[in-house]
């Protein structure tokens, strides 16, 4: 089961949520029949949790929110955005580590 503290973020609220936010924000690109999607999801939700209010987490289903996906060149997933002041400051394609996530998130808070 998803963290609580994880948007559903979709083409209609990715600017309000991501965009626009004063917090950094970190974006996990995927679909239900992607494999290491799947198995990065623990640890997006874990980061969710543990840096709840210094940063905001959400995720994009690429199956229905294609315009957003289109837009940032999504073409492999899980892909991973990293977003500050509206711009986009690290992203990664594949599983990444948590290690290597969380060291992008810290440079970034």
């Amino acid at each position: 089961m998803a963290s609580a503290n994880v948007k559903t973020i979709t083409d209609q609220n990715f600017s309000a949520e991501v965009l626009q936010s004063e917090l950094p924000t970190l974006i996990d690109f995927w679909a239900v029949w992607c494999g290491p999607c799947k198995q990065i999801a623990p640890t997006i939700d874990a980061l969710a949790d543990e840096y709840k209010g210094k940063l905001q987490v959400g995720k994009v289903d690429v199956d229905r929110e294609q315009i957003t996906a289109q837009q940032l060149r999504v073409t492999s997933i899980p892909a991973l955005f990293l977003f500050k002041g509206g711009k986009v400051v690290w992203q990664f394609s594949g599983a990444a580590p948590r290690t290597k996530i969380e060291a992008e998130i810290k440079k970034h808070l």
